[in-house]
C-alpha cells in the first residue's frame, strides 16, 4: 500500500508544482518587469494562488485515485500502461490552457474564460490579429510543455502495482484519501467553496489575475453559463426591485426635438474600437480624430457617452438591441437568447424601412450573422461579396473600400425610407492600413478610419441623399491606449456619439452621462416610436431621465459612474477595484442591482 500512497502523493505534488511555476512565466510574459513588480510579489502570487492550483490538481488526480483504488483487488496491476494516455491528454489540455491564457491576456486583460470557445469556432478570424510566427511558436511551446508533462508523470508512475495484503484496510485508507481530495477540490469544510476571489490578495489587478489558475477560471466561467437567473443573486426580490426601479425609464416625452422629420433615412456607423482614448476633443491622442472633432461642431454631440462592454460582439448587441452587457458571457454567441432581443432594425422594418448591414469582415464570426438576420436586417454584405484582391486586411476589407461601397450603395437607392448599419474594420489589430499619417501604428489606424469617415461625409453631403439623412456614429467599444491606469476605467469606456446629416435641426451638445445602449431608445423616441421593450435603454432626452449614470461590464466585474464619481467592482472578490473620487456604497448597490436584474432578464428569455 505504501507504493500506492507514495504514487498519489508524487502525482499531486508534481501537478501542483507545475501549476505554481506557471505563474512567474505568466507574469514575465505579460511584462511584470516593465510593470515594476518586485521579486517578493512573485512568491506572494505563487503562495496565494496555490489553493486554486490544489483544487485543479484535485480534479486531475481523481481518475488516478480511482484506478489506484481498483488496483488493490488485483495481483498485478499495470498502472503505468493504463494511465499513460490520460497523462498525455491532461498534459496537452493544461499546456493549451496555460499558453492560451498567457498569450490572450495582453489582448483581453482578464483571465481565460468560456468565451474562448466561441472564438475558436472561427479560427481564421480568431488568429487575424497575430502573425503566423506567433501561432507557430505557441504551438511548438504547447507540444514541448505537454510532452514534458507527460514524461514527468510517466516517470513517477509505478510500472506494476502488486496486490495489497490487506485489501479491505487498504481500500478504506484510499477512500479516506479520496475524502481529502474532495475537500481540497471544494476548498475546505466551510460554507464558502473554491472560487476565483479567494486568491486575490492585493489592489493590483495584474497580481490578482496572475494568482488565478487559468484552468479553474475556464471551468468556473463554463459552470456559470448554465442557469443565468441564478447568478449574482445579491438581493431578495423586493430589495432588488427597490434598487433597480426607476434606473431605466421607458416612457416620457422628449425635452428636445433633434430631427426635422420623423422618418429620416438612417445610417448607423459602428466604429471598431474608436473610443475616447483616440478622440482628441475627449482627451485622446492628438491627430487621430480630426474629422470626428470637426464634425462634432455641426451635429448632435453626445459628450459623456460610455460603452457598455469591451468586445465587438458584445458592443454590437448593446448598440442595436439596447441590451445590457455581461461580465462573463456574450449574448450574440447564444442564438437562443439573442433572437429574443428587441432591435432597432426590427422596429424600423415594422415602420416600412428597408434594412441592410455592411461589414468588410467575416459576418459569421461570433454568431454575428445569426444575430443580424434574427434582429431584422433584410440584407447582409460581408467580405465574401468583395473581390479577393480587396481583402488586404487580416480581418477582411479595409475601410476606404467599404466606405466607397457604402457611398455608391446609398446614392443609387430609389426606395425610401431605409436603414443601413455599417461596422468598420481597419482600427483593429494588427493595425495595418494603407495610410501613413501618424508615426505609431495603432493611432495611425484610427486616423485612417477617421479620414475615411470624413471623406465619406463630405461626398454624401453634396448629394440629394443628405437632405433626409441621419448618420449616427458611435464605437462598438473603447480602446486601451495608452496602456496606463486600469484597462476598464472610464477613460477607456468613454466613447464619442455623433448624429449628423441633413435631418438634424441644428447643432447641439448633450453632456448628460449615458451609455451606448441608450442610443436605441433615444433614436426611437425622436421618431415617435415606442421603445418600451428596450428595458435597458433610456431616452436620455426624455423628461423621465432624471438620474444620469453609466454602467459597463468587463471580464470579472462591472463599473458604475454618476455625478458623484465612478466605482469599478470585482464580482469574484466581491469588492471594489477602484473608487474615485471617494467610496460610495450607493454606486455599488445600484451596480449590483443592475447586474442581478440583467441576469434575471437573460434567464427569463
Amino acid at each position: 500500500m505504501k507504493k500506492r500512497f507514495l504514487y498519489l502523493g508524487l502525482f499531486f505534488a508534481t501537478a501542483l508544482l507545475l501549476f505554481i511555476f506557471q505563474k512567474p512565466l505568466f507574469m514575465l510574459y505579460n511584462d511584470s518587469v516593465g510593470r515594476g513588480v518586485p521579486l517578493a510579489e512573485y512568491f506572494r502570487v505563487m503562495w496565494h494562488g496555490a489553493s486554486l492550483d490544489a483544487a485543479v490538481t484535485g480534479y486531475l488526480i481523481a481518475l488516478p485515485w480511482l484506478v489506484t483504488l481498483i488496483s488493490v483487488w488485483f495481483k498485478k496491476f499495470p498502472l503505468r500502461k493504463i494511465l499513460t494516455g490520460y497523462y498525455a491528454l491532461i498534459a496537452l489540455l493544461i499546456s493549451l490552457i496555460f499558453m492560451g491564457d498567457m498569450s490572450l491576456y495582453p489582448f483581453w486583460n482578464f483571465k481565460l474564460d468560456a468565451s474562448v470557445f466561441f472564438y475558436l469556432e472561427s479560427p481564421q478570424n480568431a488568429m487575424a490579429s497575430v502573425s503566423a510566427g506567433f501561432v507557430i511558436l505557441r504551438i511548438l511551446c504547447i507540444l514541448l510543455l505537454s510532452g514534458l508533462g507527460t514524461w514527468i508523470l510517466y516517470r513517477i508512475t509505478p510500472r506494476m502495482l502488486p496486490s495489497a495484503k490487506k485489501k479491505l484496510l487498504g481500500s478504506l485508507g484510499l477512500i479516506l484519501t479520496g475524502g481529502i481530495i474532495f475537500l481540497i477540490i471544494r476548498g475546505g469544510v466551510t460554507e464558502s467553496t473554491s472560487n476565483i476571489g479567494q486568491v486575490y490578495y492585493c489592489n493590483d489587478e495584474f497580481l490578482n489575475h496572475s494568482a488565478v489558475n487559468p484552468a479553474f477560471s475556464l471551468l468556473a466561467s463554463v459552470s456559470k453559463t448554465k442557469d443565468y437567473a441564478e447568478q449574482f443573486n445579491y438581493f431578495g426580490e423586493a430589495e432588488r426591485n427597490s434598487l433597480f426601479n426607476g434606473l431605466y425609464p421607458v416612457k416620457g416625452e422628449n425635452t428636445a426635438e433633434l430631427l426635422k422629420t420623423k422618418r429620416p433615412n438612417i445610417l448607423i456607423i459602428l466604429m471598431e474600437g474608436f473610443g475616447g482614448a483616440m478622440v482628441e476633443s475627449l482627451g485622446g491622442v492628438k491627430g487621430a480624430s480630426p474629422n470626428i472633432d470637426r464634425l462634432s461642431k455641426e451635429g448632435i454631440w453626445f459628450s459623456r457617452c460610455y460603452a457598455n462592454s469591451f468586445r465587438t460582439d458584445r458592443g454590437t448587441i448593446c448598440t442595436f438591441s439596447g441590451y445590457q452587457s455581461f461580465p462573463d458571457l456574450s449574448v450574440m454567441k447564444i442564438p437562443a437568447k439573442s433572437r429574443t432581443l428587441p432591435s432597432i432594425a426590427e422596429k424600423l422594418a415594422k415602420e416600412g424601412y428597408r434594412t441592410d448591414f455592411l461589414y468588410g469582415g467575416d459576418i459569421n464570426f461570433t454568431n454575428m450573422k445569426s444575430y443580424l438576420l434574427g434582429s431584422g436586417y433584410q440584407h447582409l454584405t460581408a467580405d465574401i461579396d468583395f473581390p479577393s484582391s480587396q481583402r488586404q486586411n487580416a480581418w477582411g476589407v479595409n475601410d476606404d473600400i467599404t466606405f466607397d461601397y457604402l457611398y455608391d450603395q446609398l446614392i443609387g437607392r430609389k426606395e425610401s425610407p431605409w436603414h443601413t448599419a455599417f461596422l468598420t474594420l481597419s482600427s483593429h489589430e494588427p493595425f495595418e492600413v494603407p495610410f501613413h499619417k501618424l508615426e505609431e501604428a495603432r493611432p495611425n489606424a484610427f486616423a485612417f478610419t477617421d479620414d475615411c469617415l470624413g471623406r465619406f461625409v463630405e461626398r454624401i453631403r453634396k448629394t440629394p441623399v443628405w437632405d433626409n439623412l441621419l448618420i449616427v456614429c458611435l464605437p462598438d467599444h473603447g480602446f486601451y491606449y495608452p496602456e496606463e491606469g486600469h484597462p476598464q476605467d472610464e477613460r477607456i469606456h468613454r466613447i464619442p456619439m455623433l448624429w449628423l446629416g441633413g435631418a438634424i435641426k441644428q447643432p447641439m451638445v448633450v453632456n448628460k452621462i449615458m451609455n451606448q445602449t441608450d442610443m436605441a431608445a433615444t433614436l426611437l423616441a425622436q421618431m415617435g416610436i415606442s421603445h418600451e421593450e428596450f428595458s435597458f435603454s433610456r431616452n436620455v432626452l426624455g423628461e423621465e431621465y432624471t438620474y444620469p449614470f453609466a454602467y459597463w461590464t468587463f471580464g470579472g466585474g462591472f463599473a458604475f459612474a454618476d455625478s458623484t464619481g465612478v466605482t469599478l467592482f470585482d464580482v469574484n472578490a466581491d469588492r471594489p477595484i477602484l473608487e474615485r473620487p471617494a467610496a460610495d456604497k450607493n454606486r455599488i448597490l445600484r451596480g449590483k442591482a443592475i447586474l442581478q436584474s440583467s441576469y434575471d432578464d437573460l434567464g427569463a428569455r
